[in-house]
């Protein structure tokens, strides 16, 4: 019971102190929920070659984002979700299956704006949109039998 007056005592100064980022930082704020703490990092790679001029671009810069909030800025209260700022991304994307479009330029951004008593943390992602066309072979123009003689 004492070490844990000691820890909470420790916290209490590191927020007088330099505000509620610095205890963000502690190890502590792992264990109670931070939004900084780590989380489960996914990383999924498709490489698509970009090379020919097989696609046109549909839209720019389509954001989707999530937010949450969080009590003095280590117990998470409602957590930003990346599934709910990806499902806002493909519905500002109009993604549709069926169509050969796909996203690229994808950005994840994680923000936590830290107030006096609480933070906002934030899941911004943002890409753009392209479509695969079919190739269209180069049009030659033939000229008018009178043109040239």
């Amino acid at each position: 019971m004492h070490n844990v007056l000691i820890v909470l005592a420790l916290l209490g100064l590191a927020a007088l102190v330099n505000g509620c980022a610095a205890v963000s930082a502690l190890p502590v704020a792992s264990m109670m929920g931070s939004p900084n703490a780590s989380t489960l990092q996914i990383q999924g790679q498709t490489e698509v070659r970009l090379q020919e001029a097989n696609f046109i671009v549909s839209k720019t810069n389509v954001v989707g984002e999530s937010g949450g909030f969080s009590l003095l800025g280590i117990l998470t209260i409602v957590p930003p979700k990346f599934t709910k700022a990806m499902n806002r991304l493909y519905a500002q994307a109009e993604m549709q299956p069926g169509r050969a479009g796909t996203l690229v330029n994808l950005i994840i951004e994680k923000n936590s704006p830290y107030f006096i008593l609480f933070s906002l943390p934030r899941i911004s992602v943002r890409a753009d949109v392209i479509e695969f066309v079919s190739k269209v072979a180069p049009t030659t123009r033939s000229l008018p039998d009178h043109c040239c003689e």
